[in-house]
């Protein structure tokens, strides 16, 4: 099964969390055991798990990712200025691959699936879900 996620996001960079709604596609597929792979069709966001209760852990990885990678240094920002957004997200990368057992996401207790946005704000940010597993 394959479903999407469209967001909007509304900031330059930020993570937001998608558990809940790949939640509600995994409830609507009916699988009970098996995987759920989340991608992201675009160059400039990533799919990551990390924690999400504290949003300090948040804003720390995107203080990290650009002290890692500094803005307007690369060849590619004379085109259009974003190329830090690419690199760091090819560092994170496009998706995330997460058990399922009894029609749950097996993350663990602090774990959330979340799009990280590095060049934003942008509109209709394109998340494909594909569930692949036996409805036991």
């Amino acid at each position: 099964m394959q479903d999407e996620i469209r967001l909007s996001t509304s900031k330059k960079q930020e993570l937001i969390d998608i558990t809940g709604k790949i939640n509600a596609i995994i409830k609507k597929s009916k699988i009970r055991s098996g995987i759920c792979n989340v991608f992201t069709a675009h160059a400039t966001a990533a799919i990551i798990i990390n924690e999400s209760y504290d949003p300090n852990i948040c804003l720390d990885l995107l203080d990290a990712l650009n002290k890692l990678v500094p803005a307007g240094i690369w060849r590619h920002d004379r085109i259009d200025g974003n190329a830090d957004a690419h690199i760091k997200s090819a560092i994170l990368g496009p998706s995330e691959t997460i058990p399922i057992k009894n029609g749950k996401l097996q993350l663990g207790q602090w774990q959330s699936i979340m799009m990280a946005e590095l060049d934003g704000p942008r509109s209709n940010r394109k998340i494909i879900v594909t569930i692949i597993g036996d409805e036991d």
